[in-house]
């Protein structure tokens, strides 16, 4: 992967760095929800910014994309990303309403989180 030098990078909310000053990028666990998805580490700040976007929109934005493999690997990263999210929604999931879903929808939704750990467990964006 090669970042592109000199790009503005938006991050959400106004927030922009160019491509070549940001060091790192982390996806939130915790406290992640509406405008705090990624925390990004910028080069002189000693603090990361919290951006509103995903690890993989910002990652592809920083990224020559004249490559496949690059938006193989973005593509992964976000389908990643998104199959956490639906775990973390199911996993709030009360049990009465799990049991209503799962007898008026045929949905096993302690099956479904299973299959999700597993394949996160097993993911290469993980």
């Amino acid at each position: 992967m090669k970042i592109q030098n000199g790009c503005m990078v938006p991050l959400g909310y106004g927030k922009y760095f160019r491509s070549d000053s940001i060091v790192g990028i982390e996806p939130m666990e915790q406290d992640r929800g509406i405008g705090q998805r990624t925390k990004v580490y910028v080069e002189g700040l000693t603090q990361p910014v919290v951006a509103s976007r995903t690890e993989g929109v910002i990652l592809r934005d920083m990224l020559e994309s004249d490559e496949n493999t690059t938006s193989d690997l973005i593509a992964s990263v976000q389908q990643t990303e998104m199959l956490r999210d639906i775990m973390e929604s199911i996993a709030d999931i009360a049990p009465m309403l799990r049991s209503i879903i799962n007898e008026q929808g045929g949905w096993n939704l302690d099956r479904l989180e299973e299959q999700m750990k597993e394949m996160l467990d097993e993911s290469p964006a993980n």
